[in-house]
């Protein structure tokens, strides 16, 4: 075979062209979808359920739609108008697509069902269109035969696909932001437009694709539409795993992760616990028998570092830091004073690996790495669990970070994790931040010690030691029970986190000032999390 017939066998026709964009831009709009719909209404089960679902939906409805007309309209004009209109609708999800997304977050809809107004309003449209590509290609085949051009255009549309899966996610994602991804496929779709109107390209053609043209380049150009808390982002990067803003209001430095505070500190006090609920953090060293008791400490979570910089300059131990995401580990060396040495060591990877590769063991395990909407569930079983045990001393801690309510239908995440907490345990107490019953943070002690640690006891050994902190008003929730009979102890095998965190969608997230010598919502005292940074400035 010579070369001048392998090039014949891999020159794909025009019609070939359009399927196998087609496959590309609608599976890289569907990944996209989970990135623009994440920050309103998370990153469940649900949600992706949802975007699977409404993609398929459009998708068929065009097959459908595009099967009964192709007879009588396909052919590669009608083809390229179709992918014009996906540009034209990019260009509206690029500029207001936020704005749309808050739109349709009122739906008096079941929490779980929360999301499908927005990805059918935001994705149905373009999803569509593109699903009329297919049928209009084998319509026009040159093939043999119904079942080699149906066969050919599955192929060539899953090859697509396949492309558009790996390119969003290893090369797109990590390299640019929402809007420019966005660019890139509406200028994926306009190009195709352009090669499908050859050699017929006349004036009204040549007019629509620089008109569209100029409409995806403006959109991006004039900013993305949308709500934004007060402050200057300084940095903003999509990450292999999160949305990843830096935003600086007067003296407070905040990290955003999916549009919601992660890690804040004081550009004049770069080691001052800014959120209240990371003073809780400093609460094992009263449960210790001796404050110089703790002396290697494992924080399974970096964010902003806020904890293992404060434990550093406050104890005498050694503290390692598992962080998953290299770009948050990279932005907290950059613009929150992180920086590696012999007693703070970081390591890139997964906490449950983590945990099963070192043979070190700790005196304390902090677990930081859940949020309200985003929990990774490996990290919740009762199996992990006997894991951080096995690494923790014989009298060590697991202290965790939970996002949930004390009480009511929003604490079953928080009441599931304390029950498997008290599955390997001895002793669980819990410490909520918050004197409501909003979401907010529960701080969760598990030791390995049989013996009980009474609220008097803490509060006299508050008096005694000075462990860099005055926790006496933390101290004031002090719980040992939990009423867990209504709730699963979670296990790898079965794990309902997102069943769990379900009804807390919707609900206001509390974060208290540390500063505040109350628990209150009043401005400056607390943050209410309810609102995306969108624009920088």
């Amino acid at each position: 075979m010579d070369a001048r017939t392998v090039t014949e066998r891999v020159r794909l026709s025009r019609p070939e062209l359009a399927v196998l964009v087609s496959g590309i831009a609608s599976m890289g709009l569907e990944i996209l979808a989970g990135r623009m719909i994440a920050p309103q209404f998370g990153s469940s089960i649900y949600t992706w359920g949802g975007i699977i679902g409404v993609f398929l939906a459009a998708l068929s409805y065009g097959y459908h739609r595009g099967g009964k007309r192709a007879k009588e309209d396909a052919s590669n004009d009608r083809m390229a108008r179709l992918f014009l209109f996906t540009a034209v609708y990019v260009a509206v999800l690029v500029f207001a697509g936020d704005i749309l997304l808050r739109m349709t977050a009122g739906f008096p809809l079941p929490s779980r069902f929360a999301s499908l107004p927005a990805i059918t309003l935001l994705f149905g449209p373009p999803t569509y269109f593109l699903g009329f590509i297919s049928p209009y290609a084998a319509q026009l085949s040159q093939k043999d035969g119904l079942g080699e051009a149906s066969g050919h255009v599955y192929a060539l549309g899953t090859v697509g696909s396949i492309v558009g899966a790996f390119a969003t996610t290893y090369l797109l994602i990590p390299s640019l932001s929402i809007e420019h991804i966005g660019l890139v496929f509406g200028l994926l779709s306009v190009g195709t437009a352009l090669v499908l109107f050859r050699p017929r390209l006349d004036r009204e053609r040549a007019f629509s694709v620089v008109a569209v043209t100029a409409l995806l380049v403006a959109a991006v150009g004039s900013g993305a539409v949308g709500v934004a808390v007060e402050g200057r982002v300084v940095y903003q990067t999509q990450t292999p795993y999160q949305e990843l803003e830096v935003v600086d209001v007067q003296d407070r430095r905040t990290l955003y992760l999916d549009g919601r505070p992660h890690s804040a500190m004081d550009l004049d006090d770069p080691s001052r616990h800014v959120f209240d609920y990371t003073t809780y953090f400093h609460l094992p060293f009263l449960f210790a028998d001796s404050e110089d008791e703790i002396d290697r400490v494992l924080f399974i979570g970096g964010g902003g570092f806020t904890g293992p910089k404060r434990f550093v300059e406050e104890y005498d131990v050694t503290v390692d830091v598992v962080e998953i995401d290299p770009v948050v580990v990279d932005v907290a060396k950059r613009y929150f004073d992180v920086s590696e040495s012999d007693r703070l060591r970081i390591h890139t990877t997964g906490g449950r690996q983590f945990l099963q590769e070192t043979d070190h063991t700790y005196d304390l395990i902090v677990l930081d790495a859940y949020r309200k909407d985003k929990v990774p569930f490996e990290l919740t079983t009762v199996e992990f669990m006997r894991l951080a045990s096995d690494r923790l001393d014989e009298d060590g801690m697991l202290f965790a970070n939970v996002i949930s309510a004390p009480s009511g239908p929003a604490s079953k995440f928080y009441r599931a994790q304390y029950r498997t907490m008290a599955q390997v345990y001895p002793n669980v107490y819990s410490f909520p931040t918050h004197a409501s019953a909003d979401v907010q943070n529960i701080e969760l002690v598990a030791s390995k010690s049989e013996t009980v640690v009474t609220e008097a006891q803490l509060r006299a050994r508050n008096e005694q030691r000075d462990v860099g902190v005055d926790l006496s008003r933390e101290l004031r929730t002090y719980r040992r029970t939990e009423e867990t009979s209504d709730v699963p102890v979670l296990r790898d095998d079965r794990a309902p986190v997102d069943d769990l965190l379900d009804p807390m969608v919707g609900q206001r997230y509390v974060v208290d000032d540390a500063e505040a010598e109350n628990a209150t919502t009043t401005p400056g005292q607390s943050l209410v999390v309810a609102a995306r940074v969108t624009a920088v400035g």
